[in-house]
């Protein structure tokens, strides 16, 4: 009996969810409208990471109006940050040269495509030296940017994944009302960093120059810019950003911040394995927990844990008790509360741990951690 064999069924397409679907719409319609009023598309090049064998690009396109004056952009105050329009579904195409064994140069050229709220998010397969690169973006309408990468060469080293907000810069994220002026009402010049952050970092740098540095905040990429200058103004060490989109995702209306900051340390372990990961946050929102969780899942990969504990006050203006020096906090980071900072116990997950109030203290609590 002649037997017809039917095709397999294709899985079905995700259907977006309700609320990107409305942002779609709205976006399309405010593309229109600018295009119509002469607006072009721009890249915003962001700063990214990758090892001898790949390198991951990150920009955003966003339309701009013409004749822009940038150099007024530098020193606004955050909200202005986020009127933006991106142009989603733009192509980029990102070059880079690198010198063979002979040494002759060789460009590498590959087209990325923008997603639908305009981000760049791809792996440019190329073999570079360690160090730092350029990689040159463009538009077919011919706008241009350069993003910075850093790559990482092979070898067991350390490394370093940094909070941003309350951990290098005051932002009291506790404090909701605070919070939302420190971020969107203050000039960029007007933002203050933590006291001694900057020190701790250059410490570690001057310390082991080939360490990569990534700062990964659930901060929005409308002020990656701002960020940028405020890590440079205030002597940080230059580093990737790796920070989300605060707009609605394909299945739901808001994304989850802790599980943004999971998923991007489990591709750092996974893309630099050879790295060794000295997590720094502070005790305001969950970084405690989310980097114990990255320690557990990663304990070969995971050098140390520190974190800036806010203190007494800025709890209470969090409207949180003061953590106990023998209670669940204590037993996080294994620490006693500030000032002091001094390691109690090694947590369960085996990674040495330590806290303090402030980059000085902080340093200390770790150079005692990790004796």
């Amino acid at each position: 009996m002649h037997q017809t064999h039917l095709p397999s069924p294709t899985p079905p397409v995700q259907r977006l969810h309700l609320s990107a679907r409305l942002e779609d719409r709205i976006r399309a319609a405010a593309v229109k409208f600018l295009r119509s009023r002469g607006w072009t598309p721009r890249i915003e090049a962001y700063v990214g990471y990758g090892n001898e064998g790949s390198v991951r690009v990150l920009a955003r396109v966003l339309l701009s109006r013409p004749h822009r004056r940038t150099d007024l952009v530098w020193n606004r105050r955050g909200w202005r940050n986020y009127l933006t329009v991106s142009a989603p579904g733009e192509v980029v195409r990102a070059s880079v040269t690198r010198t063979d064994g002979s040494g002759q140069e060789e460009r590498l050229v590959t087209d990325l495509p923008a997603d639908r709220d305009g981000y760049v998010d791809g792996m440019l397969d190329v073999e570079l030296a360690p160090g730092w690169h350029d990689v040159q973006l463009a538009t077919a309408s011919g706008a241009v940017a350069t993003a910075r990468v850093f790559v990482v060469g092979p070898g067991r080293r350390l490394g370093v994944i940094s909070d941003i907000d309350d951990t290098v810069m005051i932002t009291m994220v506790p404090s909701l009302l605070r919070a939302v002026w420190n971020t969107f009402g203050l000039h960029a010049s007007e933002r203050r960093p933590v006291p001694g952050m900057a020190d701790l970092y250059q410490g570690i740098a001057s310390v082991h120059p080939d360490a990569p540095f990534v700062y990964l905040s659930n901060g929005a990429w409308n002020s990656a810019g701002n960020l940028e200058r405020f890590l440079d103004r205030n002597g940080f060490p230059p580093g990737a950003l790796l920070l989300t989109d605060w707009g609605p995702t394909a299945t739901g209306w808001f994304r989850s911040g802790q599980e943004h900051k999971g998923n991007a340390i489990d591709r750092l372990v996974r893309e630099l394995p050879d790295v060794g990961w000295l997590l720094l946050g502070d005790d305001g929102q969950h970084d405690p927990e989310i980097y114990a969780a990255a320690a557990t899942r990663h304990p070969t990969h995971v050098a140390a844990i520190g974190i800036r504990q806010l203190s007494p006050a800025q709890k209470i203006l969090a409207h949180e008790p003061p953590a106990p020096s023998s209670g669940r906090a204590g037993t996080l980071l294994g620490t006693v509360a500030a000032p002091g900072a001094r390691r109690t116990r090694r947590p369960a997950h085996g990674v040495p741990t330590a806290g303090g109030p402030d980059g000085g203290a902080l340093a200390r609590a770790l150079g005692r951690a990790l004796r």
